[in-house]
């Protein structure tokens, strides 16, 4: 079995400066990856913030999770992540996805199956080198082309199957579910298979919305609050593994109750969990890792030991935090510290033991 790489996504942008000395200090805790959200009504600039990474770090794998090509054409995004690449040479990854927050604040539509698949194809053929067709007047070509891993996060059955023809890697985002990881890794295998591609090839991640918290009832509430954000973007999550909604749309609660922009990335993530609080135990669980650090290790354990047994291992985990820390959040009680030294060991350890 091998061991995952894990990753954390959240971490101090309040300057440019910051971002590089956060990232650097989650080097020095045991982080394996860094990532960073692409939102420009958000943060600052993905690219720059990731450039004082780069050169403030040494080993670990760093790169946007996620980028869209909604808000950047192929063409920006190929030429950023190439320049970010000769700063961190064989350790940066580019993530791509249809678009979430950074284009529904822009007032924009993520982008169909088709246009994230046909981006894809384009930014790799640039980071190859290679003179691409863009009905131009001459060919586009990159003159310092690095090739960077492109990886693509995705849950729907359509985005899954396209990944696996075209991507190097799929960041997986189903929640915690083994059936619903199960299907998903179906659908990509699937979709290598009718891209004639070998299925093991291509790289998996996952990414697990983790609701690190000691109070229980609080954790819970935020748990409910994460399945709410999948329901809302895909029931079929819902349905595959026989859970039910029973409550009005959630365009509707989100209306009644003030939630904004969605059930993911509320302002008040307890009073976005009270407003679905007839969700019961079982859905948090579904779509969350939640709970102490005991709790957090033991599911962990489970789930990649259960995935293990029948062939689906990850090249990188990464533990999104709920809610997102405080910027900056300094310390041994702040989640970049508590993560790797509470809970990274008892799971490595664990699964090491099964190599």
């Amino acid at each position: 079995m091998q061991l995952p790489k894990f990753g954390l996504n959240r971490h101090d942008t309040s300057t440019v400066a910051a971002y590089g000395a956060d990232v650097a200090r989650a080097e020095e805790s045991g982080w394996d990856a860094a990532f960073l959200p692409d939102s420009q009504l958000r943060r600052r600039d993905t690219y720059v913030l990731l450039a004082s990474a780069a050169q403030a770090t040494s080993e670990i794998t760093i790169g946007p999770l996620l980028t869209n090509p909604i808000t950047r054409h192929p063409s920006v995004t190929a030429s950023s992540i190439a320049t970010i690449a000769e700063l961190a040479s064989g350790r940066t990854i580019l993530g791509l996805g249809a678009g979430d927050t950074a284009v529904r604040l822009a007032g924009l539509r993520p982008a169909r199956v088709s246009r994230l698949e046909a981006s894809t194809r384009l930014i790799r053929s640039l980071l190859a080198g290679e003179e691409v067709d863009v009905n131009a007047a001459r060919p586009a070509f990159l003159p310092f082309a690095q090739r960077v891993p492109i990886w693509v996060a995705a849950g729907g059955p359509r985005t899954l199957r396209m990944a696996g023809g075209v991507a190097d890697g799929v960041f997986i985002r189903v929640g915690t579910d083994f059936e619903n990881i199960f299907s998903a890794v179906e659908e990509i295998r699937s979709g290598a298979v009718d891209a004639e591609r070998d299925p093991r090839e291509v790289r998996l991640g996952a990414v697990f919305h983790t609701v690190f918290h000691d109070n229980e009832e609080e954790s819970m509430l935020m748990g409910k609050s994460m399945a709410a954000g999948y329901y809302e973007y895909s029931p079929t999550l819902f349905r595959n593994i026989g859970l039910d909604w029973t409550a009005d749309s959630p365009e509707v609660l989100k209306s009644r109750e003030g939630i904004w922009p969605d059930f993911h990335h509320a302002i008040d993530l307890l009073e976005s969990g009270r407003a679905v609080d007839f969700l019961s135990e079982t859905h948090a669980r579904a779509f969350s890792l939640l709970g102490n650090a005991h709790s957090i290790a033991a599911q962990l354990i489970n789930l990649l030991t259960e995935l293990h047994k029948i062939d689906i291992e990850f090249d990188y985990v990464v533990l999104h935090p709920i809610p997102n820390p405080p910027t900056p959040d300094f310390g041994s009680k702040a989640y970049i510290e508590r993560v790797p030294t509470e809970i990274l060991p008892v799971v490595r350890d664990s699964l090491a033991g099964i190599i």
